[in-house]
């Protein structure tokens, strides 16, 4: 088999992920980054003054070429994360991340920016979006310790290595405990409540596994089909307690995954980073690439929207406990009973019942009423490519095509949990647009989310929650696709503040609530009948169930992951658990037992990008909640609707990070952001008296 991870490909041919293998990588890998050494090494040994031709379009070309190799190794290790491809991942990190500390702390390339930025060309022949791209990379120099003397450069080196490690091993943590853990029932009566669906998918796991009955596992599709519909509250509380403590010190799987020491060294190593370059906390340092300006104003963010939420969610508790004891349950919600009761009570006081829903939701149709949205408000198409190389056989690609026909993106579509499959949801770059001399390269998005698989003749099938999840990640990845910024640094979600990079996903998910929208294809799998409009009424409503609980419970999480890297004493360590209770104490309503271990597997802060940035959900909902409300003032007939989407996508969605996030939001509100639209939505604005301006 040829190397397809080797092969250079021509520009806009996409991987051949049917061709590429895990023992590949490290040949690959090694290869391009010694080539692109090659090449920097030429670069900087070029006479004359740098310019963008001499100087930034070959650095493009290195980084292109090893994103080629780097990104299917990294997205095969998520997606399909058998031992092989694990081995090749963990192999080839050390690597990468040794490389991308020698460029950012590379001397002779940083004099070479400021050279760039400092000569006569910069203000006379560079764009404003060119200026950018070097105001931004000159920020992320001083960021990597360019200015660090060499003993402190050495050592954030170290560190970065370290943290590389630790990131990784911390998720393979939570991966491994979700994998290691089943539940075989044998009796039926204990999973009396769970949906047809759910028992059939929990059958065929057993047989998978040649067991008799069923077999319950933690991927979110199966815990949840348990914990919001299970009647059986032992089985609930089993199967919370296992979800709860995974990749911890307690639990049924106490110390085998645990990630305690990974914590402590993650947090002491980012303190150390932040004071080698001169920020007092982890928490000033991340706040470097966001638009909030300090710790102290994020915290009067979420204590300000607290005390807006905590009276409502109080409320809301009361009246679940209070619907709890009419059922004959506890009188003390515990939290393997707040997703059941809620359930019941949405049930009864609005008619909804998620299950009840799915079938009016098969994914064939949901697509189409997507692809249908995208083409009413950016006159774009969106046409499946039939027959591309792709690394599951229920993945599929689509192309997008603009007015004139003219393909201009693709987006790879993973919908389906699976073994060996990292859970949640995400988007990720497969390419992104950038302008080169052999014409314009195509951006490439992997959109992954971990539905219920289909069963026989029956499609996927998604409850309504599960609805907002995608159109949530297509939001992300119509910011990748729909860029019209052609420097590779700032198109599409690159150079994005991350507090503003989920504002378009966000976004996405208001049309989930849309009447007009859901009659257009949300019908019955098998009759064809459309959701009857007094659902969609009360799915609407529903938008405000226990709001006051889902924003208290945000900013719980929110809150942690601030004061986490914002107080460190690395002479005390981590002091997780003490944290979390005085966060709790203060803005929760509800307190999980003492055995809950959230922050064990609270990936996000650990292993991802949202390290004192988890309040980024957040402050991103205010802002979409307030661009949807342009679209709501100006009308959401067709016409009406084209007209807003146009400048949607003009001012903000395809300029990328090519202007400051706060500037583009201006640029389309004509304002500053409200926070008014957030609480509308959530029934939170009378309740909180007038809104802020944010």
């Amino acid at each position: 088999m040829s190397n397809a991870l080797l092969a250079e490909r021509p520009l806009n041919v996409l991987p051949p992920f049917a061709e590429i293998s895990a023992d590949q990588a490290g040949e690959a890998l090694a290869a391009v980054l010694e080539r692109n050494r090659q090449q920097l090494a030429r670069v900087l040994q070029a006479a004359g003054e740098p310019d963008w031709d001499s100087l930034i379009t070959p650095l493009d070309e290195m980084s292109e070429r090893l994103s080629a190799v780097w990104g299917p190794i990294s997205h095969l290790f998520s997606v399909c994360s058998t031992d092989e491809w694990r081995a090749a991942y963990n192999a080839g990190l050390p690597l990468l991340t040794e490389y991308s500390l020698e460029m950012s702390q590379s001397e002779p390339l940083y004099h070479a920016y400021k050279a760039l930025s400092e000569s006569e060309t910069f203000a006379t022949s560079l764009s404003a979006v060119q200026q950018k791209v070097i105001k931004d990379a000159l920020r992320d120099f001083r960021l990597s310790g360019i200015g660090l003397p060499e003993d402190k450069k050495t050592r954030f080196k170290e560190i970065a290595m370290r943290l590389s490690e630790l990131h990784t091993k911390f998720e393979e943590n939570v991966m491994d405990a979700i994998q290691a853990w089943s539940l075989h029932i044998s009796d039926a009566g204990r999973l009396q409540g769970m949906s047809a669906a759910a028992l059939e998918q929990a059958a065929v796991k057993a047989r998978e596994k040649q067991l008799q009955g069923w077999l319950l596992t933690l991927d979110f599709p199966s815990f949840d089909a348990v914990i919001s519909y299970a009647d059986d509250r032992a089985l609930r509380q089993e199967v919370y307690t296992a979800f709860a403590t995974r990749a911890s010190d307690r639990g049924p799987q106490a110390g085998e995954f645990d990630n305690s020491a990974l914590m402590d060294e993650i947090l002491k190593l980012r303190h150390e980073e932040s004071q080698l370059l001169g920020f007092s906390n982890y928490a000033e340092l991340s706040l470097e690439t966001k638009m909030a300006e300090t710790p102290d104003a994020v915290e009067e963010f979420l204590l300000d929207l607290a005390r807006r939420a905590k009276e409502a969610a109080s409320a809301e508790l009361e009246t679940l406990r209070e619907f709890s004891k009419s059922m004959g349950g506890p009188d003390r919600i515990e939290s393997w009973d707040l997703a059941y009761y809620s359930e019941k009570l949405k049930e009864q006081q609005l008619g909804l019942n998620e299950e009840a829903l799915r079938p009016y939701f098969p994914l064939p149709a949901v697509l189409q009423g997507l692809f249908d949205l995208i083409k009413a408000l950016y006159d774009v198409t969106v046409v499946e490519q039939k027959g591309a190389s792709t690394w599951h056989p229920s993945v599929q690609l689509f192309d997008l095509q603009d007015a004139s026909g003219n393909v201009f993106g693709h987006f790879y579509l993973d919908l389906y949990a699976r073994d060996k499959k990292r859970g949640g949801a995400w988007m990720d770059e497969c390419a992104g647009r950038r302008r080169t001399a052999q014409g314009q390269q195509r951006p490439v998005a992997y959109l992954v989310c971990n539905f219920r698989p289909p069963l026989d003749e029956q499609p996927g099938l998604l409850t309504h929650d599960e609805l907002l999840t995608l159109y949530h990640e297509c939001g992300h990845g119509l910011h990748l696709l729909m860029t019209q910024v052609e420097e590779s640094a700032l198109s599409g979600i690159n150079g994005v503040e991350w507090d503003a990079v989920e504002l378009p996903s966000q976004f996405m998910e208001n049309w989930c609530y849309e009447p007009s929208l859901l009659k257009s294809y949300a019908r019955h799998w098998q009759t064809g009948a459309a959701l009857p409009d007094d659902q969609i009424a009360k799915l609407r409503e529903s938008r405000c169930f226990q709001a006051g609980l889902g924003t208290v419970r945000q900013i719980e999480f929110s809150l942690f992951d601030l004061r986490l890297h914002r107080d460190f004493d690395p002479d005390k360590g981590a002091q997780v658990l003490p944290l979390m209770e005085a966060v709790r104490a203060e803005v929760a309503v509800l307190h999980p037992p003492a055995f809950n271990r959230m922050p064990w597997s609270f990936s996000h802060i650990f292993a991802g990008g949202y390290a004192a940035g988890y309040y980024s959900y957040k402050w991103a909902e205010v802002l979409s909640a307030d661009a949807f409300s342009a679209f709501e003032e100006a009308g959401l007939e067709p016409q009406q609707l084209r007209e807003t989407g146009r400048k949607f996508l003009e001012n903000l969605l395809s300029r990328g990070g090519s202007q400051q996030a706060a500037k583009l939001f201006r640029d389309f509100r004509g304002r500053e952001p409200s926070i008014d639209p957030l609480l509308r939505h959530n029934g939170l604005l009378d309740a909180a008296g007038a809104g802020i301006r944010a």
